[in-house]
């Protein structure tokens, strides 16, 4: 059996080619962007030029060599258009050829250079919530589209209001349509740059309607997106609290509605190692399942108990006894899923048999801690 002769560089061309960037495609970003921003400052350039375009040149080195990569894994998946034509093999090129095409078709190296700044969009597939982003854009594209065709009426009605208005009272300001364009999206807005403003009291009255639309087309710009990243945002904390209380044993025997059911009553808490969970003596409103982990359970007695994945702790608290009787602390990292008072008696009215469960284990443990 043959050895690679270039075990290290086999290992990073498999990280190259892979989805996510590399710790060296970052810093590849960070230094080329660092020193094209360089590069347009006179006094600095010239004292560090070599360096300088050293580094643009490994930085450029470093994304044809990449792209090159990418390409050929993706043809080896027989993926070799569908990486092309996306947006992240789009970027991959751009940022290996645009570069070096400036400077064959003629342009000058500080010009050439400049277009480096496209090297920033490499940055954009690792970012979740910019894919978060492109997410909601998609499922409120409708209802965006709507607000830009409001916005472009109210520019436009805008704009020819203040032409008829003051067209004889400030001819080269409000001259035109397109000349008056200018100062109804200034307005509208909100910028109010104040190079164009109408003297009219007709002109004012509209300006001041304008300035009002302004902020209602961008409220509702507002309130779009921040109700589509709420939506988004329980979207994906229901599915990670699925896929948390699926992997549960406890929960195993329920049914896909169950689960459902289950998973809008839970709340996820990601914990690190040695945080106190409970504490003696505590009035307690909540139980615990661990979703992946592992506690330790320092009992009245001195004895220490350790409950993992798929166990339950708390539960006393809500069956009666509402006083916390033990010190519970994790001893890894550890996530849980809490149930509340008054979600678990909602719970166990629409699920008997995980209250009688619930129950019988209380029992066993409080005979077993005796």
């Amino acid at each position: 059996m043959s050895k690679q002769p270039f075990p290290i560089l086999s290992l990073f061309m498999a990280a190259t080619a892979g989805r996510n960037m590399t710790r060296p495609a970052y810093a590849a970003v960070a230094f080329g962007i660092a020193m094209m921003v360089l590069l347009t400052v006179d006094p600095a350039y010239e004292s560090a030029h070599r360096w300088v375009d050293a580094v643009l040149w490994a930085c450029l080195a470093f994304f044809v060599f990449e792209w090159a990569v990418r390409l050929r894994h993706a043809i080896l998946l027989q993926r070799g258009l569908a990486y092309a034509f996306s947006f992240r093999g789009l970027v991959d090129l751009a940022a290996a050829a645009t570069i070096p095409a400036a400077l064959i078709a003629g342009a000058s190296p500080k010009s050439a250079w400049l277009l480096g700044v496209v090297w920033v969009l490499k940055l954009v597939p690792g970012i979740p919530g910019l894919r978060q982003l492109r997410r909601v854009m998609v499922v409120e594209s409708a209802s965006l589209f709507s607000v830009l065709v409001i916005f472009l009426m109210v520019v436009f009605l805008a704009s020819v209001a203040e032409y008829f208005l003051e067209r004889e009272a400030q001819p080269q300001t409000f001259g035109s349509v397109p000349a008056a364009l200018w100062w109804a999206v200034v307005t509208l807005t909100t910028t109010g740059y104040g190079d164009v403003v109408p003297v009219t009291p007709l002109g004012r009255a509209v300006a001041a309607i304008v300035m009002i639309s302004g902020l209602g087309v961008f409220g509702l710009w507002t309130g779009i997106l921040a109700t589509g990243f709420a939506a988004q945002t329980r979207r994906d904390n229901f599915l990670k609290t699925w896929e948390s209380v699926s992997r549960v044993p406890f929960f195993a025997e329920l049914g896909p509605t169950a689960i459902a059911d289950v998973t809008n009553m839970l709340r996820t808490i990601d914990l690190p190692p040695r945080t106190m969970i409970i504490r003696k003596g505590q009035q307690g409103d909540c139980m615990y399942f661990i979703a992946a982990g592992a506690v330790e359970v320092d009992l009245p007695a001195g004895k220490k108990v350790t409950l993992g994945e798929g166990a339950f702790f708390g539960e006393m608290a809500l069956l009666g006894s509402a006083t916390r009787n033990a010190n519970i602390t994790t001893t890894v990292l550890t996530r849980l899923l809490v149930l509340d008072l008054v979600d678990f008696r909602l719970l166990m009215a629409r699920h008997p048999e995980l209250g009688r469960t619930i129950d019988a284990e209380a029992r066993r443990r409080a005979l077993e801690n005796k």
